[in-house]
């Protein structure tokens, strides 16, 4: 890379993170001591800030260093935000911001391990799936057609970011405010498809935002002309999360009314709203379409629409791509730097994280890397002489 490659580069990364601090030039200009004609400079790549300016940027933005010299540059393609109308432009900024900055760390991870390891697997839909849906009851079989090919029964499903990720779907956690503006994002990097949810929300809504991202993932392409693609997805992810079948085992094939509290019972179970649920039901056949209003105006007036009753479904988290570097760490493909680089922390607190009960179970282990490899400087990656 030459210089003005270098600068270029600096100068986008440099615009990104601002944007994603939802700074203007001039706040941010403001926060390091300089002035806004000297950001705008540095963005569009004619100059590069002093050592001593750069880590007043990265501190004000609230990133590494080395994120403005990362030397992965991915392109998420094909993004879709689930947000609310009124959303501004800002704050999408800011999760695109969290959501690329996460990808890009993902993927350097990958190219860091050997070319013979695949640590994720490659997303593929099963082979078997119609080539056209036509009408609500073929999302249903559609939904039960995909539970069956990746072995998951009618039973709950304990964990959704798992089951996403067990089939190459990678699954990022943004922990951006979107003050219930933005559910989360999709799209693709290459040929492995990204999920994005909030932290911001409970684990019910994060699971149908996953169900919901997968529906997307599954019909693309396969919807008659007519069909709602937003609304076939929402009713591919109540079928996903919740079937027919294990629904009318639960509660009944019938229904004259129905208690919150058996609403309640089953979201704790099936990690599914109280409110889908009722959806479910009506969807179903179980409830008619005058006992499905007649509780939705009960929910409305008890404010359950906001904000549901008793103990929240507990948010889910992802844990694969941290498990991943301390995979590279221990098999010598990158060293301790590398490792607190990708995950974001300082070399100090990387070290606190490793030791488990006051003890570092690595005391033994000979640093920097051992004998026969070298440390690449610019990649971090360590290769054998």
């Amino acid at each position: 890379m030459d210089s003005q490659e270098r600068l270029t580069q600096f100068g986008q990364r440099l615009l990104r993170a601002r944007k994603a601090a939802g700074l203007s030039m001039k706040t941010l200009a403001g926060q390091v001591g300089l002035s806004a004609n000297a950001i705008k400079k540095y963005e569009h790549g004619d100059n590069m800030p002093t050592s001593t300016n750069l880590l007043k940027l990265a501190q004000a933005l609230e990133v590494r260093t080395e994120y403005f010299f990362r030397p992965v540059n991915v392109t998420l393609e094909r993004v879709e935000y689930r947000k609310r109308s009124g959303t501004s432009q800002a704050l999408l900024n800011q999760v695109t911001g969290d959501v690329m900055d996460q990808v890009e760390r993902w993927a350097e991870l990958l190219t860091l391990y050997p070319d013979s390891i695949k640590p994720v697997p490659v997303f593929a839909l099963p082979k078997t799936l119609p080539s056209q849906v036509s009408a609500d009851a073929d999302i249903e079989a559609l939904a039960e057609q995909m539970r069956n090919a990746w072995a998951l029964g009618m039973n709950p499903i304990p964990d959704m970011i798992d089951t996403l990720e067990a089939r190459g779907i990678q699954v990022i956690t943004t922990d951006v405010p979107a003050n219930k503006k933005v559910d989360g994002l999709a799209g693709k990097v290459g040929d492995m498809p990204v999920v994005v949810i909030s932290s911001n929300y409970p684990g019910d809504r994060q699971r149908f935002t996953l169900a919901h991202e997968l529906g997307h993932l599954v019909l693309h392409g396969r919807l008659s002309e007519g069909l709602d693609e937003e609304k076939a997805c929402n009713r591919f992810a109540g079928a996903f999360l919740l079937p027919e079948a294990a629904l009318r085992q639960q509660i009944g094939t019938h229904r004259n009314a129905i208690e919150p509290r058996e609403l309640y019972m089953l979201k704790h179970e099936f990690g599914v709203s109280m409110m889908a649920i009722l959806v479910r039901l009506r969807q179903c056949g179980v409830i008619s379409e005058a006992l499905y209003k007649q509780t939705l105006l009960a929910f409305n007036g008890a404010g359950w629409r906001t904000k549901e009753p008793g103990d929240p479904y507990p948010q889910e988290q992802t844990i694969l791509f941290e498990q991943l570097v301390y995979r590279a760490l221990s098999e010598w493909y990158i060293g301790e730097s590398k490792a607190a680089e990708l995950l974001g922390q300082s070399l100090s607190h990387f070290h606190r994280e490793r030791k488990l009960g006051g003890m570092d179970a690595f005391a033994h282990r000979p640093e920097p890397h051992p004998a026969g490899y070298t440390a690449s400087a610019q990649s971090g990656r360590l290769s054998r002489h």
